[in-house]
């Protein structure tokens, strides 16, 4: 029986070979993530930016509102705290420790199932008939409850309504010309079906001061 020889493997060029595969595979990676970091990180958002600004300057901007003197009272996206009776006030906000905070935004987090949210809403149904006694209808749910941002800058058109009389008796105005400014100021929904439709509070508020 004649005896075979078996030669040694090439371990080391396999060995050889396999590192220069994985360098090549680490350089790949490293080009393509440089590319994806440039354009999708710089040069899209600057692009998308530019664009914005030229078509829609204001939005792009922030959405500001001026008031008659040209000062900037707020944003019309951008929810804010109300508290004087003469004004409209909006939505319940959880976002930031104080609420209505544009760089914390956020809801409550709670379910509907919560204590917690029950007792909130209990106690803020309570609290808004003590502020608009002579309010008529049941209290719409919108203001009570907090919405998904926290900074929500509309309420409803019943929302509205159903604080025309507080307002109207703060600013010792005719209920029916309160109810007429309300329906001057609800907006439809986007293309007759989107949404549903809203006032926006700051336009609103804005709007009843310019009637002095």
């Amino acid at each position: 029986m004649k005896a075979t020889t078996r030669l040694p493997s090439d371990t080391s060029g396999r060995a050889g070979a396999s590192r220069d595969g994985t360098l090549q595979h680490l350089g790949t990676s490293a080009i393509y993530t440089v590319i994806s970091v440039v354009f999708l990180g710089l040069v899209y958002p600057l692009v998308m930016t530019g664009i914005a600004q030229l078509i829609f300057p204001a939005q792009a901007a922030g959405s500001y509102v001026y008031d008659r003197s040209g000062k900037i009272v707020g944003s019309d996206i951008i929810g804010q705290l109300w508290t004087k009776p003469q004004y409209f006030q909006g939505r319940p906000s959880a976002a930031g420790k104080n609420g209505y905070d544009p760089t914390n935004t956020g809801g409550t987090n709670l379910g509907p199932t919560s204590k917690k949210l029950i007792d909130s809403t209990r106690a803020a149904i309570v609290a808004l008939r003590k502020a608009n006694p002579n309010a008529a209808g049941p209290v719409p749910m919108d203001l009570v409850t907090s919405s998904g941002s926290g900074i929500d800058p509309d309420i409803s058109p019943e929302g509205a309504y159903y604080q025309a009389p507080r307002v109207a008796q703060a600013r010792h105005a005719d209920a029916a010309v309160i109810r007429a400014l309300i329906a001057r100021h609800i907006h439809p929904r986007e293309l007759g079906f989107l949404g549903e439709p809203h006032v926006n509070v700051l336009e609103l508020n804005l709007a009843l001061d310019a009637q002095r």
